[in-house]
């Protein structure tokens, strides 16, 4: 069975940091992502890795804030988040299994997990 695991969501201040972890069970993946979503509003991409580490994209709203790095021994994808914003607050979930920015080109998500940025 094929798991996405995201961790590390929680509540935060206006410029303070937090880290997300997915760790993939049941398969290897070669291209990861993030995206976030509020109620109401669509999935919005985030970034995304390749599966070398080499390649990786971000959404303009989180370029020179984000970083996304993977660790392939333990199968695993993060997200850091620094100097954090009020506008960054959604359900951040974890994907796998394409390269892309549109979300409906990716079969494989986590549960999702929480990010709030008070201000």
């Amino acid at each position: 069975q094929v798991q996405l695991a995201e961790s590390g969501g929680g509540l935060v201040q206006a410029g303070g940091s937090l880290r997300l972890s997915c760790a993939a069970s049941g398969r290897t993946f070669n291209n990861y992502a993030w995206f976030r979503q509020n109620p109401g509003k669509e999935r919005e991409f985030v970034a995304h890795i390749s599966g070398s580490g080499d390649s990786t994209l971000f959404a303009d709203s989180v370029k020179g804030r984000f970083t996304i790095s993977r660790d392939n021994g333990k199968n695993t994808v993060y997200l850091q988040m620094n100097s954090l914003k009020p506008e960054d607050t959604a359900v951040y979930y974890c994907a796998a299994g394409a390269f892309s920015t549109r979300w409906l080109d990716y079969d494989y998500w986590g549960q999702g997990t929480q990010v709030t940025v008070s201000s």
